[in-house]
């Protein structure tokens, strides 16, 4: 298969605004697609090189826009050969060979081509969202049922080592991927919920109350003595937290995953700002003097016996006997199983006045759905928040003259194309943030207008909102009441952020 294939089809999935569209021009490029050229294909569709980071930037990349090919004639074999070459080669003399090697690549490809590696290697393809698209597109160039190609990729975590599966070994090759200790699994996510009582009427008494930290996410895999911890994004860090290791080794079973949070607290068992937890979260940088205290909620494996297709009521149950021990015990979510409603708002109250976040309330008879927002959980926080992507930012005036003040927020479309803008603020920045936005905003531009930066979307930043309100402004039709800057969340990927709908749920009725 030549790369102009490939480039072709994610030009024809950039334009369509139809998911089944996109979905249906993927499939059919996959069912053209030699066995091995699978794997590849599918990475760069979903915006991955398949390789991890390859070390080359916008920079690098930009002083090599000069002479293109006239017509088409790179594999995609040939374009994995020198990624897998840009990603193995170092050593004396490096430098100079990873220049060739790229030099050639770029030389070889028309002009078309050339803009869609550029686009790949630095990140910047915007079908990186296209996850659930490139599910479905699997699922149908396999004939095989949506939910089975789900279930082994939620298992696995590996979106293009899925699609071969598919491909290669259809349903039977699909119900063999299993849960595997020391293979992390996608997180199972929760939906924001709008209060308390509507959560409550939503899922009923059958729920489980608990505290929602203003923590990270891990995930953590025991096997006899390894112990390896995961983040939300699957990407492991264990070696940068020895005492959530420590912890989980000591517990009284031979293999577990667990699924939960951690976070940085004071002397007074009181969260410590968020910053200090991800300065701990995997950096070799960190203050090591900032100990992590994990927080878990559920229970996914327990010595050989896999819990992920149990109601969370055995879960939990299962949890509760792992943990039952009083040196274990505080390890342990605080909340509350099917509470009444006084109940649920004390445990509410008790979170808040913690300084955490909020609750999640959880029906207890949901198996574990990882890697999807449904709403068999929902969060409740006093204040509304979103997760968006940073589109871009104005320089400030006044006092703020010289920085990147005013930024532009984004919400994902859920059908991968580029975030849809809903709404601008400069407030809640301080002097601190608007120096490092100022440092850090200018190697992620893509533009560099009169009037500040437009960027690659990559960041995100936790946003507060009173609300939404209909718009003819934004595109989507919809904008932010009062936005607030909280955090950057550099735990989170933009195809995590919020999607346009979740901003619309904000509406007034």
């Amino acid at each position: 298969m030549l790369l102009a294939d490939v480039v072709a089809a994610s030009a024809q999935v950039a334009a369509s605004r139809s998911r089944s569209a996109k979905a249906a021009t993927i499939a059919d490029l996959l069912r053209r697609a030699q066995v091995d050229e699978v794997e590849p294909v599918t990475a760069w569709l979903s915006g991955e090189t398949g390789q991890g980071r390859l070390g080359v930037g916008w920079r690098t990349l930009a002083s090599r826009m000069g002479p293109v090919a006239e017509r088409p004639s790179l594999t995609v074999a040939a374009v994995v050969s020198t990624f897998t070459e840009l990603a193995t080669t170092s050593g004396a003399g490096s430098a100079a060979r990873r220049d060739d090697v790229l030099n050639g690549l770029l030389a070889a490809a028309t002009a078309e081509e050339k803009r869609f590696l550029v686009s790949l290697l630095t990140g910047e393809l915007r079908q990186g969202a296209l996850e659930g698209v490139v599910l479905d597109a699997v699922a149908t160039a396999a004939d095989v049922p949506a939910a089975t190609v789900r279930r082994a990729f939620m298992l696995s975590g590996r979106l293009p080592e899925t699609a071969a599966t598919a491909l290669t070994g259809g349903s039977a090759a699909l119900d063999t991927v299993r849960l595997e200790v020391g293979r992390p699994v996608r997180p199972m996510l929760a939906s924001p919920g709008s209060s308390l009582d509507a959560a409550l009427a939503d899922l009923g008494a059958d729920v489980t109350v608990e505290f929602k930290l203003d923590g990270a996410r891990v995930q953590v895999h025991k096997d006899g003595e390894d112990v390896r911890v995961w983040t939300r994004t699957l990407r492991e860090i264990t070696d940068g937290v020895p005492e959530l290791v420590a912890r989980v080794r000591a517990l009284p079973c031979r293999t577990a995953v667990l699924d939960g949070e951690t976070l940085a607290l004071d002397d007074d068992g009181r969260p410590r700002a968020f910053q200090d937890t991800m300065s701990r979260f995997g950096s070799e940088s960190g203050d090591e003097s900032v100990l992590l205290s994990p927080f878990f909620f559920d229970l996914l494996h327990l010595d050989g016996l896999d819990l992920l297709d149990e109601p969370l009521r055995v879960r939990l149950d299962a949890l509760a006997g792992l943990l039952a021990a009083p040196e274990h015990a505080a390890l342990r979510m605080p909340g509350v199983r099917s509470p009444t409603p006084e109940q649920a708002a004390a445990v509410l109250d008790d979170a808040l006045s913690g300084g955490h976040e909020g609750v999640v309330v959880k029906a207890l008879d949901a198996p574990y759905a990882a890697g999807r927002r449904g709403k068999a959980w929902q969060k409740v926080k006093p204040v509304h928040t979103l997760d968006l992507v940073v589109l871009g930012a104005e320089w400030g005036y006044g006092r703020r003259t010289g920085s990147l003040s005013n930024i532009h927020l984004g919400a994902r479309d859920p059908d991968g194309g580029e975030p849809v803008m809903v709404g601008k603020t400069f407030k809640g920045m301080t002097d601190e943030l608007l120096a490092w936005q100022t440092r850090t905003f200018p190697d992620l531009a893509r533009e560099n207008p009169p009037w500040g930066v437009l960027l690659r979307p990559e960041l995100v930043v936790e946003i507060a909102v009173d609300g939404a309100q209909r718009s003819t402004r934004y595109p989507g039709g919809v904008a932010l009441r009062f936005a607030r800057v909280l955090r950057y969340r550099p735990d989170k990927t933009a195809a995590e952020a919020d999607t346009l709908h979740a901003v619309r749920t904000l509406l007034a009725p």
